[in-house]
């Protein structure tokens, strides 16, 4: 006979989202701050320029005094979605936020992916992307998450709207139609998932 511990179960794939994780004016002020920051090249792991995987501009948030109050809300909204459905070892966010634009003139997408992998991807274990667009902004763009098989479900649309989800969670944007959708991303883990 085996005796084991009492364990608390959970929905490995389940995702949580906040319907208003950011205030207008909160979304007015990242959006006069983040236009001082350059754009750079969007990569994958890969580091490719393959244009069918992805196609975006995206520009990196400094961990500074400026943009503090950002990753400490970020963090928090992360904690708190954690606590509620996964119960990972969270630990900190090491990366920069990403803030990434796709265009429908440029076919901006990108393509299922998960968002863990060597190096620093390792130690991700929950992503939290943040809606920065209206969804009368742009067409298609969606952010998908699967579940494998053909079962995949649109996440929630909408300027502000803040969705957490596993980091190996396999997702895409999907292709922007029209006009353009902004959102930024920041990954927080540490060590293995436990």
């Amino acid at each position: 006979m085996a005796i084991v511990f009492n364990q608390q179960e959970n929905n490995p794939q389940e995702f949580y989202w906040y319907k208003t994780g950011f205030s207008k004016d909160e979304l007015k002020k990242i959006y006069k701050d983040v236009g001082e920051l350059p754009f750079s090249k969007a990569t994958t792991f890969a580091n490719d320029d393959d244009k069918s995987m992805r196609s975006s501009s995206v520009k990196w948030i400094p961990q500074d005094e400026k943009w503090q109050w950002l990753y400490e809300k970020l963090m928090q909204l992360a904690v708190d979605a954690n606590k509620e459905l996964w119960n990972f070892d969270l630990i900190s966010a090491p990366e920069l936020i990403q803030y990434t634009e796709y265009y429908a003139s440029e076919e901006g997408h990108y393509d299922w992916h998960q968002d863990i992998g060597p190096g620093v991807g390792s130690l991700r274990k929950v992503s939290i992307t943040v809606q920065l667009s209206d969804s009368d902004e742009y067409e298609g763009g969606d952010l998908q998450l699967w579940y494998g098989g053909n079962s995949s479900v649109n996440s929630e649309r909408g300027a502000g709207v803040v969705v957490v989800f596993p980091s190996y969670l396999m997702h895409r944007v999907s292709k922007v139609t029209k006009g353009t959708r902004r959102s930024f991303v920041l990954w927080v883990g540490g060590q293995h998932y436990k």
